[in-house]
């Protein structure tokens, strides 16, 4: 049988642990208020800074040709 779903991805989650500078932490925490202002609901930073990531290197386009270029 041939499913047209292929098997999921690894889904489990890494937990990293980062420092940042104090203006990146203030400016994070402003973000993540304008977000409840906007949407109406709280996140935290912390849930907030994985899609920011996902975002900035979906949106890379050299780092996207580069990773490309590395697997082949």
């Amino acid at each position: 049988m041939s499913l047209k779903l292929t098997k999921l991805p690894e889904r489990t989650p890494v937990k990293l642990t980062i420092s940042v500078p104090p203006d990146l932490s203030l400016a994070l925490s402003d973000y993540a208020e304008i977000y409840r202002e906007q949407y109406g609901e709280a996140e935290s930073v912390a849930d907030l800074v994985p899609h920011m990531l996902r975002a900035f290197l979906d949106s890379d386009r050299g780092f996207a040709r580069a990773r490309k270029a590395r697997a082949s």
